[in-house]
């Protein structure tokens, strides 16, 4: 790998890692050392090699695909990332179990499995949206507007969630059944 492929590759990983409010050894701490923040570093400054496996899995640590870490797309790629899909777990609490109990215990088997208990904030994946809209039989965009008005998400979670790609194999399959129905 060239040094000055090797230092792009780095300011890339720097970008995002800031972006998401992590230090060196936020990361670390975040990962629970599976990330060493001299490791990391090394990698953000150039002076070490990133195998192509290592590189997938700290895009995945970040959750962002691997193309947003490699240079060579747009010079501004890290920088216009959409805001992530924070829950505001305090807002959450003061809902009460009647309206909110299937997200609560959504996010509930999310902590556990992180071992994540900050208790304020819980960041949550597309997939998870996902698996939230089914739970509640909403569409994707009508649980965000839901949870935007609980005060749950916020209103610029909607710049977070692409529905046009990661949702339109559901509105095809729609369509597909309705021109089905009409044979």
């Amino acid at each position: 790998m060239s040094t000055e492929y090797a230092k792009a590759l780095g300011a890339r990983l720097r970008a995002i890692r800031t972006q998401q409010g992590l230090s060196l050894h936020g990361v670390e701490q975040k990962s629970q050392g599976r990330w060493k923040a001299v490791v990391v570093g090394s990698y953000e400054r150039g002076d070490r090699a990133v195998t192509v496996q290592r590189l997938a899995e700290l895009a995945h640590f970040y959750g962002v695909p691997v193309h947003e870490l490699l240079p060579g797309g747009s010079p501004n790629a890290a920088a216009e990332l959409p805001p992530k899909l924070m829950l505001n777990l305090e807002v959450l609490q003061n809902l009460g179990e009647d309206k909110a109990a299937p997200l609560m215990r959504y996010v509930a088997a999310i902590q556990s499995q992180r071992g994540d208990y900050n208790g304020r904030v819980l960041s949550i994946r597309q997939d998870d949206l996902r698996t939230l809209s089914v739970i509640f039989d909403l569409q994707p965009s009508v649980l965000v507007d839901l949870l935007i008005e609980w005060g749950v998400l916020d209103a610029d979670a909607r710049r977070a969630v692409n529905f046009d790609a990661d949702f339109a194999d559901d509105e095809l399959d729609e369509e597909e059944l309705l021109e089905e129905d009409e044979d």
